[in-house]
């Protein structure tokens, strides 16, 4: 694949501002201080402000970890084994899969700060395994621009301020603030045209232009990621208010969900292809929509059970298969952000599904509320299932 050298020189501004280090180092410092916050709040404004250290932190982690593996593989001369990505992979998805499960088990044996607060020894243990273990990862040389280059303090401000604009907007999907959309679309016209007057822009609009399978994968894993937060908190918000079921036992009934994730996030790990993974996750989507479409409250245990590990093992090949094309298609030196716009189109999945599940539902779970949900996951899953096929870039050989 052709790799542009202005993305080359660009990535090397970014790094050498901290480090991937430094970065993973302050994230888990947010991800301790959001647990102390978040366990002593005394007030609602207080645990919104603990949630959103908690974002801070937890989304400097995966691309700095990227960045670091990747460094580090090229500073050997070797391959970066497919077992660490995996295991890199595995680690994302305890938030995604697990996270759910812990939380619920969390908050009916010890209440709901005990969700905060279990992220404060965690932070703490990993923040001195890095600090002992962890290369700087920085670039050196005389090729090396000085740090205070890559600063792009406007380019943030644009880009936070229009992914505000599109939060606050899918909030009220049912009552939608049209106004706002006008607002969003000046704010992304700003932000593409100042981006492409910078020589170090916050987001290289350039590269994902010219790289469209990089592009195409944000996409895919955007639409993935949409239909897997759909399921997994509709699908627990159903189980409580409409099937009757206490917090406790459904994070029992979502665990199969987290096994099947982390064994199929290994699993994928291994595999040498990118499309063949990602065409099965896609698949099992599918099948597990047409399932939902057919569940209510008569439907006997042991099947919603088979429903939960359906929409696991899909959670899995998604985060292994998508992770692995990213690494793959990411330029050189642009792996951390690579990674960081992979988690963008994440989250913004999971806001979009967020906002979907209170249309559909609206004020309770109902089985009429779920089989909507469920018919809309099966067009999303179709609709990601052709964009896989259709990808000729997923094709390339895994590194």
């Amino acid at each position: 694949m052709q790799r542009p050298k202005d993305t080359h020189r660009q990535d090397q501004h970014d790094q050498a501002l901290l480090g991937p280090r430094r970065v993973f180092l302050a994230g888990l410092v947010l991800v301790c201080a959001a647990g102390v916050v978040g366990t002593s709040a005394p007030t609602l404004g207080w645990l919104v402000a603990a949630r959103v250290l908690l974002g801070f932190g937890t989304s400097a982690a995966y691309p700095a970890a990227m960045a670091l593996l990747r460094t580090e593989s090229e500073r050997r001369g070797r391959e970066t084994p497919r077992t660490v990505l995996g295991l890199l992979s595995l680690a994302g998805l305890s938030s995604a899969a697990v996270g759910p499960v812990l939380g619920g088990v969390l908050a009916a044996t010890l209440g709901w700060r005990a969700i905060f607060a279990v992220n404060i020894p965690l932070a703490l243990l990993a923040l001195v395994l890095a600090m002992l273990w962890l290369p700087s990862g920085r670039p050196s040389g005389p090729g090396t621009p000085p740090a205070s280059a890559a600063l792009d303090p406007l380019g943030i401000a644009l880009f936070g301020g229009a992914l505000t604009v599109a939060m606050v907007f899918l909030m009220r999907l049912d009552h939608p603030q049209w106004l706002l959309l006008p607002v969003l679309t000046a704010l992304g016209a700003v932000l593409t045209w100042w981006e492409l007057r910078r020589g170090t822009p916050f987001i290289d609009v350039r590269m994902l232009t010219r790289n469209r399978a990089l592009a195409t994968t944000y996409l895919r894993h955007g639409i993935a990621y949409l239909v897997i937060y759909c399921v997994m908190y509709g699908f627990a918000q159903w189980l409580e208010e409409a099937h009757g079921v206490s917090v406790f036992d459904t994070g029992l009934i979502m665990l199969p969900m987290s096994v099947a994730a982390a064994v199929c996030s290994l699993l994928g790990a291994r595999t040498k292809g990118i499309r063949a993974p990602l065409t099965l996750a896609a698949a099992l989507l599918a099948i597990g929509g047409g399932a939902l479409l057919l569940a209510g409250r008569s439907t006997p245990l042991a099947v919603l059970l088979l429903i939960a590990v359906v929409f696991g093992l899909p959670q899995g090949l998604t985060s292994t298969g998508n992770q692995a094309a990213v690494y793959v298609q990411a330029p050189p030196g642009g792996t951390g952000a690579a990674a960081g716009l992979q988690r963008t189109a994440q989250y913004l999945g999971a806001i979009t599904a967020a906002s979907l599940i209170g249309l559909f539902y609206g004020p309770r779970a109902t089985d009429a509320g779920l089989h909507e949900m469920a018919a809309t996951v099966s067009v999303l899953s179709l609709v990601l299932l052709t964009l896989t096929i259709a990808d000729r870039a997923l094709c390339a050989k895994r590194r």
